[in-house]
């Protein structure tokens, strides 16, 4: 993880092996392949239920790559944070959380 000027205050960014973003990009453009189709559904008029069932699948998608990116996120960034004494993280974690949780 570093910290860069980027036109904003202070933005962290994270460097990501090839493996974790290419499985991360992957899980992104098969949701959005899952957005496209209803969008399809919609102008088709599909029925409720099917557009319903394909909403789900995209939550549960968009789930699963939330919980991905966490991990990692604990694994990396959190671990060198804490291994650098830097116990804010902690907070930032827990505030990330609560928003997640909403």
């Amino acid at each position: 993880m570093t910290t860069e000027k980027m036109g904003c205050e202070m933005c962290k960014t994270k460097n990501r092996g090839e493996e974790e973003k290419k499985d991360l990009l992957n899980r992104l453009k098969r949701m959005e392949g899952q957005v496209r189709g209803l969008q399809g559904m919609v102008e088709k008029d599909a029925y409720c239920v099917d557009v319903l069932t394909q909403v789900t699948a995209v939550s549960a998608a968009l789930n699963s790559f939330s919980r991905v990116l966490l991990s990692n996120h604990i694994h990396t960034c959190v671990a060198e944070d804490l291994k650098n004494g830097k116990e804010e993280v902690i907070d930032e974690l827990m505030v990330l959380m609560q928003k997640m949780m909403k």
